[in-house]
């Protein structure tokens, strides 16, 4: 392997992935929300710069082509792991991190049993937006998880007619409650959105991988 920029960056995205469930092991929240958060966001960034720097600097290799989709799959599928074992199992989150789990072995399998032919399913603008999205989702989750920590540490012990009060603006917000609060609600609506969309592409640019390999599945006679 040869050690160039774009080829570091990406060994760092892929040993970024296990890093943020290791966050959550080792440190307690809302810690590991801010170290995984940090982590999961600065390892997304390289994702574009690697490939920036490998096409600008002419450093394409064929060990950063490979490692490139490992390492995004590998970032989203524990970031999901992790944010759906902390969120109580809930059926807005399981539903679409299991069509975003599924597509990603499922066409991982596909390329597989290509062999030479993957080629076939070369990646797309819609796969690459689809990339994104799930990012962007995933980050947003971990945001809600501090806030969500920061308003549990805020309310500890309070009453909560007094916490109902705060948040009606009837009563002075002397602990911030109000922006944790809404924080938290609204990082955690923007988040289900955005995961939902991601679910939706990654479930058309699955299909469309399906497509795109069927003539090659067939049985030869």
């Amino acid at each position: 392997m040869t050690w160039t920029l774009p080829n570091i960056l990406t060994m760092l995205r892929l040993l970024a992935a296990p890093a943020v469930a290791v966050m959550f092991l080792y440190f307690t929240r809302p810690y590991a929300d801010w170290f995984a958060l940090v982590l999961f966001v600065s390892a997304a960034i390289t994702d574009w710069f690697d490939g920036y720097l490998a096409r600008s600097w002419k450093q394409v290799s064929r060990i950063g082509t490979m490692l490139d989709p490992i390492a995004d799959k590998a970032m989203v599928v524990i970031a999901l792991m992790v944010i759906v074992g902390y969120s109580s199992m809930s059926p807005w989150l399981v539903l679409p991190a299991t069509v975003i789990l599924f597509r990603e072995v499922f066409v991982s399998g596909l390329r597989e049993y290509l062999g030479d032919t993957a080629g076939t399913l070369k990646v797309t603008k819609l796969a690459k937006w689809k990339t994104t999205a799930q990012m962007i989702a995933i980050a947003v989750l971990f945001a809600q998880g501090v806030f969500e920590h920061y308003f549990g540490m805020s309310v500890f012990g309070m009453d909560n007619e007094i916490v109902t009060d705060i948040l009606a603006e009837r009563t002075e917000d002397l602990h911030n409650l109000w922006w944790k609060y809404h924080g938290m609600v609204w990082a955690g609506h923007l988040g289900i959105w955005l995961l939902w969309l991601a679910s939706g592409l990654t479930l058309i640019t699955g299909v469309d991988y399906l497509r795109k390999a069927t003539p090659h599945l067939k049985d030869e006679h």
